[in-house]
């Protein structure tokens, strides 16, 4: 189990334990649920960045071979089709660190959340 002093308390911290070319995806990935949902709070929840509007919209993390992105059962059934070429389950998406990353997907699916937690 991993000691709470280190564990990251800021998305700034969390980045930085990765290395160089992981931190660049992970700051992209930053930038574009920002710029998505620009009145979401960022901070650290279930140990990686996540963003809150109405409740919890997404959160994202950096693992050995894949970006995982978590926008809830919701932000996935919304674009189906689009992530059927990538390993998911019912809350979760993974992103292989071989291929591009999809920006412009990742996006769409943090506007859906937005909306969809806007109607709340």
């Amino acid at each position: 189990m991993e000691e709470k002093k280190d564990r990251p308390t800021t998305v700034d911290e969390y980045i930085a334990r990765f290395p160089k070319d992981v931190q660049e995806i992970l700051s992209k990935i930053r930038a574009v649920v920002k710029e998505s949902a620009p009145d979401a709070v960022e901070k650290i929840g279930y140990q990686m960045p996540g963003y809150y509007l109405n409740g919890g919209l997404l959160w994202f993390g950096a693992y050995k071979n894949h970006i995982g992105l978590y926008p809830s059962p919701t932000g996935i059934e919304a674009f189906k089709d689009e992530l059927s070429v990538y390993k998911q389950s019912k809350g979760a998406i993974q992103f292989p660190l071989e291929k591009p990353i999809p920006y412009d997907l990742i996006r769409k699916i943090a506007k859906q959340r937005v909306a969809d937690n806007l109607k709340k």
